[in-house]
C-alpha cells in the first residue's frame, strides 16, 4: 500500500495526472471514501489528464458517465444510489470498449463489478486529504510501481 498526503486540490490534481501518465492499457479503479473525501476530484483530475475535454460531471444522478479516450472509453460510475448490485444490469455496462473504469462506492455493486486493479481510499485529514493506493492485481502492482510516491506519509493505523 502507498499512502500519500494531498494538502490541497493541486496535489490531488497532480496525483490524477500521475495516474493518467502511468495508466495501463486497461484498468479498473475502485474509489472509496466518505462523502466529500475527494473521490470525484481524483476521478476528474485523472480524466482531464487523459485529455477529456468539456464538462466532467459527477455521475451521482446518472450513475455512469462515459468519456471517449483515444484507445476506447473511460467510464466513471457512482453507485451511491444503488440499493442492490443486480441494478447494475439495467445500466447496459457492456465493457468491450472500456479501457478505464473509475467506480465510486464500489461496495454497493459487490459481485457485479470487475475486480479492481487499483483501489484508492480517500480520507480527510485537517485541511487536506490522504490517498491510500492499494493494488488488487498484477496490472495494479505494475501501475502502483510506476506512480510517484514523493509525498508518502506514515500510516496512522
Amino acid at each position: 500500500m502507498t499512502e500519500l498526503w494531498l494538502p490541497d486540490v493541486d496535489a490531488t490534481d497532480a496525483l490524477g495526472a500521475r495516474l493518467a501518465m502511468t495508466r495501463p492499457a486497461q484498468a479498473v479503479v475502485h474509489l472509496h471514501g466518505d462523502l466529500g473525501a475527494g473521490k470525484s476530484t481524483i476521478a476528474r483530475a485523472l480524466l482531464r489528464a487523459l485529455g477529456v475535454q468539456g464538462a466532467i460531471r459527477s455521475p451521482t444522478y446518472t450513475l455512469v458517465e462515459r468519456y471517449p479516450l483515444p484507445d476506447g472509453e473511460a467510464w466513471h460510475l457512482d453507485l451511491y444510489r444503488i440499493a442492490d448490485p443486480g441494478e447494475l444490469e439495467f445500466l447496459g455496462l457492456d465493457s468491450a470498449d472500456v479501457r478505464l473504469w473509475l467506480v465510486e462506492w464500489p461496495e454497493r455493486g459487490a459481485g457485479a463489478l470487475p475486480v479492481p486493479d487499483l483501489t484508492i481510499e480517500m480520507s480527510m485529514r485537517g485541511p487536506g486529504r490522504i490517498a491510500r493506493l492499494r493494488s488488487g492485481s498484477p496490472v495494479g502492482d505494475s501501475w502502483l510501481g510506476r506512480v510517484s510516491t514523493g509525498h508518502e506519509v506514515a500510516s496512522d493505523s
